[in-house]
């Protein structure tokens, strides 16, 4: 006889005091994410592992277009520049320039509808004027990063990839909390709670302990990965979007009307694709060093006649630099401000949250972090594998490829309160984060007509 692959809870333990019907649920519940959720989780974490290695992969494979080999003494005014980039793309129009400092070349944006979210970026030698490269670029991202992105997004696999993060991302949160929980009830100390059963021989409870103790030590940024990735999920995400809207949360938008401006770009050109003349940037850059921005930043021309160019500090390294002013060139002066202080905190710690996730907020350590959060979490879910395997039956008649799952309806004892309770939080989790509200409500409700099913045949047989 066999039983179906599930994740085994020990019959060999030291009996703990009676199985409450609330830690029955959970306890199948961390069971079966475990098992059939995992594997989303394992794929996450690979990709997020290969994701951490990104500014490398850029230094190695692109380090002509990115870097100047040689500094000179001063820079090239940016119209200079500009026209260097148009001459060697001669299509699209200008999106934005990004000054290189240091050793960074600078970044020339051109925009074509056919590319969609996609641009082409060209890299010029600030000190010379030389075109270094162009690429493909998606948010300043080169093809490489890009790539990797969205293999961790959604395996290259569009819209309907995404739904597998957004499982891991989930139930991770789930995992993560419920252990602590199944731990704290065995262990009953935070001494306890941190540290595996070291006395424990070869076996199920050595491995546990590993399980366990390492899940513990790995919570807060399991959490952290989970909230931040959340916040740009298909459907969680959209959900926080609301969430932030309605709440007013939103990042400030920057008022970018000039007074009299009419005819700054050019009298015959229409609103909606002012000419951008590239003298113009030289002012706005210097503008924007007099307001503060003084490290790594975007210069937006104008979307439509009659508005400003804007300057964004782009540096997401802690303390990060992302205040905003929108410039009048023709006045040379800032027509309005947007400090990154000023956003409502929401906002602040969403846009923290996605550079921390993304390795970017601390730099090097941010990416070791998130590297030893990602091996740690495959080791979690490799040993939790192994106990399942560990606790398959072995005596003559009663083999099994591996253990039997928690008791089946367990929960079910649940008092009335509990469960008039539980429907509405259920459906509440079905609305805010679908991939894990809606699968739980189907777990439940199967889980109980299974459980009553076999106790009608148990009462037919007796």
């Amino acid at each position: 006889m066999t039983t179906t692959p599930e994740l085994a809870v020990e019959a060999d333990q030291k009996p703990l005091r009676r199985t409450s019907p609330f830690a029955a649920l959970l306890l199948r519940l961390h069971f079966y994410a475990g098992v059939l959720v995992a594997p989303f989780v394992v794929i996450a974490a690979l990709t997020g592992l290969a994701y951490t290695v990104a500014p490398q992969v850029d230094a190695v494979l692109y380090s002509d277009q990115l870097v100047v080999a040689e500094k000179g003494t001063a820079p090239l005014p940016l119209a200079d520049q500009i026209v260097s980039a148009r001459a060697a793309h001669p299509d699209g129009s200008l999106a934005t320039v990004a000054p290189g400092t240091g050793d960074a070349t600078t970044r020339v944006v051109f925009s074509l509808p056919e590319l969609g979210e996609k641009q082409h970026t060209v890299y010029v030698n600030p000190f010379t004027g030389a075109v270094q490269g162009q690429l493909l670029t998606w948010y300043g991202s080169t093809p490489a990063v890009t790539w990797l992105d969205d293999l961790h997004r959604n395996l290259h696999l569009g819209v309907a990839g995404r739904h597998y993060s957004e499982l891991a991302a989930s139930w991770l949160w789930v995992l993560a909390l419920g252990g602590i929980v199944l731990w704290w009830r065995r262990r009953r100390s935070v001494r306890g709670l941190l540290t595996p059963e070291l006395a424990a021989r070869k076996g199920v409870r050595r491995t546990r302990g590993w399980h366990a103790a390492t899940g513990v030590w790995l919570s807060v940024g399991l959490l952290i990965l989970s909230a931040t990735g959340l916040t740009w999920s298909r459907y969680a995400g959209g959900n926080f979007g609301d969430l932030l809207d309605a709440m007013d949360a939103r990042q400030p938008v920057l008022a970018t009307a000039t007074a009299g401006a009419a005819g700054h770009h050019g009298g015959g050109e229409s609103a909606e694709t002012p000419e951008v003349n590239p003298a113009e940037a030289d002012t706005v850059w210097r503008v924007a060093q007099e307001h503060g921005l003084t490290g790594p930043a975007e210069l937006s021309p104008p979307a439509a006649a009659g508005e400003a160019w804007t300057a964004a500090g782009v540096d997401n390294v802690w303390p990060v630099n992302l205040d905003r002013v929108a410039i009048d060139p023709v006045a040379a002066t800032g027509v309005a401000r947007s400090d990154f202080a000023d956003w409502p905190l929401l906002s602040q710690l969403s846009k923290l949250g996605v550079q921390a996730h993304m390795g970017i907020l601390f730099g090097v350590a941010n990416q070791i972090l998130l590297a030893l959060l990602a091996i740690g979490l495959l080791c979690v879910i490799l040993w939790g594998y192994r106990m399942w395997w560990q606790r398959r039956p072995t005596r003559d008649g009663q083999r099994a490829l591996v253990g039997a799952p928690p008791e089946r309806g367990a929960w079910l004892g649940l008092p009335p309160w509990a469960i008039v309770l539980g429907v509405p939080l259920v459906a509440a989790l079905g609305w805010a984060l679908p991939l894990l509200g809606v699968p739980l409500a189907a777990f439940l409700v199967i889980d109980a007509v299974l459980a009553g099913r076999r106790k009608r045949r148990a009462g037919q047989s007796a």
